[in-house]
């Protein structure tokens, strides 16, 4: 049974690649006195933080915001985008790109499936090329959307939305193009009209640096369009009522006040520093622990250095290995979370998070209970990782903004 009594001395480490660690500035934000969200303050917080999340979305569009966790928001993009019985083209890069194709299943889509085969297919990233071909055969235009993960959380992949993109437009064809950046969003570079992503998916529990509880569709003009002509059931999730509220800063059922306090405290945060700086800072963290990855002589689960992402980096363990036993032991002995590897990479290797608020002492602690839980479970290392990421750090300093 679970001792919820037990605190150990220390913070524990929870370097998952989300929910990551929330800033003392972010919970204090959130601890202030909940208002009326129908009264005239309230207004003049929804007008300032739906301001704000487009800067971080990258667009000039609207950006819904829900009571909810990412899941919510898939099924927000789809009950409002598309029909039942509609066909969506969506690429398998991992577990969460699965779980949406399954969601697809239950909402009476038609979704297609498509992507490189087995395990080593949730090593690469999405193929624009095998996107594009698919849609040149659909010369009756059945297939209605595009669905891709940007950053894929389950295997450390980010792929590149913008060849996406390229391929539809190149095979003329009107698909919706539907993104998922749970992960992505304030830690990776994104750009939702640049990339002509008609719904942007994402949550406030990464790179946003809020507890679980938030969740956002950018929205394209060619999406709201979509959505008039949508006979799919929707209340809660259903855009139009959205739109009109937030024309005053409001919401048309009751919004997670306190929440919404952390958020606009999190949007001050990351464009006071500067969204470049920020995403800077993502990839020189994920280098050095890539630096030490390589160093203790062991793989990284994404392959294509291209694609490497700068929110986790998935280390897949030796032959015989089982990467969960890995992780029970670093969290048994030095209070360190990882996270776990999921369905086809279960038990094959564990994920560090290096996202959100973070440094490089936080990721030396982190290697520090990686080597060491390493270590106690025999696994064979090559070289201290540790050291080598100490190293890259000292050697890489962040510029100054």
């Amino acid at each position: 049974m679970l001792n919820l009594d037990f605190h150990p001395s220390g913070r524990h480490f929870l370097q998952i690649p989300g929910p990551s660690p929330v800033p003392d500035r972010i919970l204090r934000a959130i601890s202030l006195p909940t208002i009326d969200h129908r009264g005239p303050e309230f207004g003049v917080l929804g007008l300032e933080l739906l301001a704000k999340l487009k800067q971080v979305f990258k667009t000039e569009g609207p950006v819904m915001v829900y009571p909810a966790s990412g899941t919510g928001a898939w099924e927000a993009a789809f009950a409002n985008a598309l029909s039942p019985g509609d066909r969506v083209l969506m690429f398998e890069t991992g577990h969460f790109a699965t779980l949406w194709h399954k969601m697809a299943l239950r909402l009476q889509l038609e979704p297609e499936f498509i992507g490189l085969p087995g395990y080593e297919g949730w090593r690469q990233g999405v193929r624009a090329d095998m996107i594009e071909a698919r849609l040149r055969e659909d010369a009756g235009h059945r297939i209605k959307a595009v669905c891709v993960v940007h950053n894929e959380t389950s295997t450390g992949v980010t792929s590149d939305i913008a060849a996406v993109r390229r391929a539809i437009d190149a095979a003329g064809h009107p698909a919706l193009l539907l993104v998922d950046t749970i992960s992505g969003l304030a830690s990776a570079d994104y750009r939702h009209d640049e990339w002509g992503v008609d719904v942007t998916i994402s949550g406030s529990q990464k790179g946003l640096m809020l507890p679980p509880g938030i969740s956002f569709n950018a929205l394209s003009d060619k999406a709201i369009s979509a959505s008039r002509e949508s006979t799919m059931p929707r209340s809660f999730w259903a855009w139009d009522e959205i739109l009109e509220a937030n024309r005053n800063g409001y919401w048309p059922y009751t919004p997670s006040t306190n929440l919404l306090y952390g958020l606009n405290e999190a949007l001050d945060m990351l464009l006071d520093e500067g969204l470049e700086h920020v995403f800077a800072r993502h990839q020189r963290w994920a280098a050095g622990v890539r630096t030490a990855v390589e160093a203790w002589g062991l793989e990284i689960q994404c392959q294509d250095p291209a694609l490497y992402s700068p929110v986790l980096t998935g280390v897949v363990m030796p032959d015989g290995i089982d990467a969960d036993a890995v992780r029970k032991i670093i969290y048994e002995r030095f209070d360190l979370s990882l996270g776990m590897g999921l369905g086809k990479a279960k038990g094959k290797m564990f994920r560090i998070g290096h996202l959100g608020d973070c440094n490089d002492l936080t990721l030396v602690a982190t290697l520090g209970g990686c080597e060491a839980g390493m270590k106690l479970c025999g696994v064979p290392l090559a070289g201290s990782g540790v050291a080598a990421a100490l190293e890259y750090f000292a050697q890489h300093p962040l510029e100054a903004r």
